[in-house]
C-alpha cells in the first residue's frame, strides 16, 4: 500500500503530533517503523493504518482515501472499524487468490515449455 497519497497524510499527522517520536510513543510502536515507512524502506500496512484511525481516530477515509474528514467523529467509529475489518478481509481473500493464480500460471508455463532433449 505504498501510495504517495496516503505517505502525504502519514507525514501530516507526524507534523500533527511534533515529530515521528512522539507519533510512535503516542501509537506504541518504535521510531524506526515510523521512518522506514515515511522513506518507503517499508510498506504503509493494515497494522499502521488501524493504530493511527483505531487509537488517534484519524479518519481511514481520509487517510486511505483522501476524501472526509480528518477525524472521526464518535457516532462513526464503530462503524468505520467495522468497514475497515472487513475491507482488510476482502485484502486478505485477494491476496490468496492471487498467490494460487500466480502458482497456476507458474505449473501452466513448466508445463507448455518444451523439453530440451
Amino acid at each position: 500500500m505504498a501510495d504517495e497519497g496516503i505517505l502525504k497524510r502519514i507525514k501530516v499527522i507526524v507534523k500533527d503530533h511534533g515529530g515521528q517520536l512522539a507519533l510512535a510513543g503516542a501509537i506504541g510502536v518504535d521510531q524506526g517503523f515510523i521512518s522506514k515507512v515515511i522513506n518507503k524502506k517499508q510498506e504503509v500496512s493494515y497494522y499502521l493504518i488501524s493504530k493511527l484511525c483505531f487509537q488517534l481516530k484519524y479518519s481511514p477515509e481520509w487517510l486511505i482515501l483522501g476524501t472526509g474528514d480528518k477525524k472521526i467523529n464518535k457516532a462513526e467509529s464503530p462503524k468505520l472499524i467495522t468497514e475497515i475489518q472487513m475491507m482488510r478481509t476482502e485484502l486478505d481473500i485477494l491476496h490468496a487468490r492471487m498467490r494460487a493464480f500466480e502458482m497456476e500460471v507458474k505449473e501452466l508455463k513448466a508445463r507448455d515449455l518444451p523439453q530440451a532433449g
